[in-house]
């Protein structure tokens, strides 16, 4: 009998410790599941919070000297490595490319789907998109600034295929200027989308900044024969492309890019409304930066006192740049846009009748005055313009002296 209970009190004890085991075993699976239930809630909840998909907050900005270029010397190899080489090796720190070019050709094919629409993508400057890109990032490596010019409403690409969207005549005909260019109506909303839409796109593949280029009416042509309608009654044409720019850069600063603005040269002596849309103190607080195209070449006879403009390219810039930062003091300075000047690397050859002996060629020498006038105007930053991205080598510093200075 004494033998029965001690073989009982050992089984007892025996069910008793495998109990409190299997209990424990339960109880630390529970702690677990529930420890994976948490982190898991945690990690859901974690993955709800996406990335900020406003890039204004990386935009990147640089005392700009720059030079300008055209789709097809992107494209060209043997171009594009020579300005590459003049960038590499000189003062010059920014490349101003074409996007959308003035006949409305793209460089590359477009993701916009108003550039399908349109058939834009049809034909383009660099027809395989990954050769644009290597191009870009190639740009990127080597500290290059890149700027997307965008010629924003003479499009005749456009106006083929999108009548909707383009200037009319009284009639309902498309409008159209002496060059046989359709042109995209500035009072129409939807006509915007299509810049916009390139400029967005250009912002996200690498472009640190939008230079909206013939951002403004007509200049030549018939324009007696435009139907603009109610709404070019009630609105201005400066209003019209003021508005347009400042909704532009509210799209376009959250891709992480600033906008320029091209804009003639003669505005900065106009006061009004110039019959083109472009007026100096509004356009200087609808955008990053506004660039008067100050080329001494364009200037009539006589302009700023001089007989001669283009051949004294130190007065006249100078003088352009002083009277529109005397101009844009009017605008508050927390809204106001940096002064860019387009300057001239090239000659007149059609002013030789009118010049004589006074006429110039364009070398280092005037190249050079050029850029000091907008140094002594009290401004940093330049581009220069040649159609034929030929520019004067000798007339930049090398980047050994400017960077010792």
């Amino acid at each position: 009998m004494g033998k029965l209970k001690t073989i009982l009190v050992i089984f007892l004890a025996i069910a008793l410790f495998v109990g409190i085991s299997i209990k424990s075993e339960i109880f630390s699976k529970e702690n677990v599941l529930a420890e994976t239930e948490i982190n898991s809630e945690i990690q859901i909840n974690d993955s709800l919070d996406q990335p900020n998909t406003d890039w204004s907050i990386h935009k990147d900005k640089i005392k700009v000297k720059g030079i300008f270029l055209t789709g097809n010397s992107l494209g060209y190899n043997a171009r594009f490595n020579k300005l590459l080489k003049l960038v590499k090796e000189t003062e010059i720190n920014t490349m101003v490319i074409d996007v959308k070019d003035d006949l409305g050709v793209l460089t590359y094919k477009s993701d916009s789907e108003l550039a399908n629409s349109i058939g834009a993508n049809k034909v383009v400057k660099i027809s395989n998109r990954e050769v644009f890109k290597e191009k870009m990032k190639k740009l990127l490596d080597n500290g290059v600034y890149p700027i997307a010019r965008i010629v924003t409403f003479k499009d005749k690409v456009a106006g083929k295929s999108r009548p909707d969207l383009t200037i009319k005549t009284k009639n309902g005909n498309v409008w159209r200027d002496n060059k046989g260019n359709a042109w995209l109506n500035p009072y129409n909303k939807q006509a915007w989308e299509y810049p916009i839409e390139l400029a967005e796109e250009a912002a996200l593949l690498g472009f640190k900044e939008i230079q909206f280029d013939y951002v403004r009416f007509p200049t030549d042509g018939n324009r007696s024969t435009i139907d603009y309608g109610e709404i070019g009654q009630e609105k201005t044409k400066a209003e019209a492309i003021s508005s347009f720019l400042k909704y532009a850069r509210k799209r376009i600063e959250k891709k992480g890019a600033y906008v320029s603005a091209d804009v003639f040269g003669d505005i900065i002596n106009v006061k009004k409304d110039s019959g083109i849309g472009q007026n100096l103190e509004t356009l200087g607080e609808s955008v990053d930066i506004l660039c008067p195209m100050v080329y001494p070449s364009h200037y009539a006879l006589g302009s700023y006192g001089v007989r001669y403009p283009d051949s004294k390219p130190y007065k006249i810039v100078n003088e352009a740049m002083e009277r529109a930062i005397n101009r844009l003091e009017t605008v508050d300075k927390e809204k106001r846009a940096i002064i860019r000047p387009w300057l001239q690397d090239f000659s007149a050859p059609w002013l030789k009748r009118d010049y004589g002996s006074h006429y110039t060629p364009y070398g280092p020498k005037q190249i050079r005055a050029q850029i000091q006038a907008t140094y002594d105007a009290g401004l940093e930053e330049w581009i220069f313009w040649s159609a034929s991205n030929r520019y004067t080598e000798s007339a930049f510093l090398k980047e050994d002296s400017f960077k010792n200075e």
